[in-house]
């Protein structure tokens, strides 16, 4: 295997384990944290926050992706999905980003522009690309955690702190 070969292996297995943490505590969510309203607002679910996840995804992999053959997934409805309709679907959206990843190494490390993109503020090296949609994951994964404590229904130490077993998702 070539060293670029090797580097895309790495970053797309790191996106599938951001991934698979994600999924995990989808999987693991208590109905009453799921339906919750967000404390201090309250139109806001918890399921909206998970489904936005998904459909951030997706209109990134309309932005950056459908222009180059990329197939995008369809969104879900965030105020109805089911957490095992949410877990189906970031299965897609988790490969479509898989694919956005391998079009950039197809291209020299970078995702060619498209005409989509207008917003300009990420840079479209595989890197910054992937570092973004993980820090974007990141983020919202621990609003829900942090929203559970505010519900008084703290999430057992094996989820929480299952959000940070990579070694054990990435095998997952």
């Amino acid at each position: 295997m070539n060293k670029a070969n090797h580097q895309e292996d790495l970053l797309v297995d790191a996106w599938k384990t951001n991934n698979r943490v994600t999924v995990f505590l989808v999987e693991h969510l208590p109905t009453e944290v799921w339906n919750a309203a967000v404390p201090g607002m309250p139109r806001r679910t918890v399921q909206m926050i998970a489904g936005h996840i998904h459909n951030a995804r997706c209109m990134w992999i309309k932005t950056l992706g459908k222009e180059h053959g990329i197939k995008v997934p369809a969104s879900v409805d965030r105020h109805n999905v089911r957490p095992k309709n949410l877990i189906k679907a970031l299965g897609q959206s988790s490969r479509g980003i898989s694919s956005l990843l391998k079009l950039g190494f197809e291209n020299g490390g970078t995702i060619p522009s498209s005409a989509a993109y207008v917003w300009r503020n990420l840079p479209l090296d595989v890197g910054h690309v992937l570092t973004y949609f993980v820090a974007h994951e990141g983020h919202h994964r621990g609003q829900i955690v942090m929203i559970a404590r505010q519900l008084n229904c703290r999430l057992p130490v094996e989820v929480a702190g299952g959000l940070w077993h990579f070694s054990r998702r990435s095998k997952e």
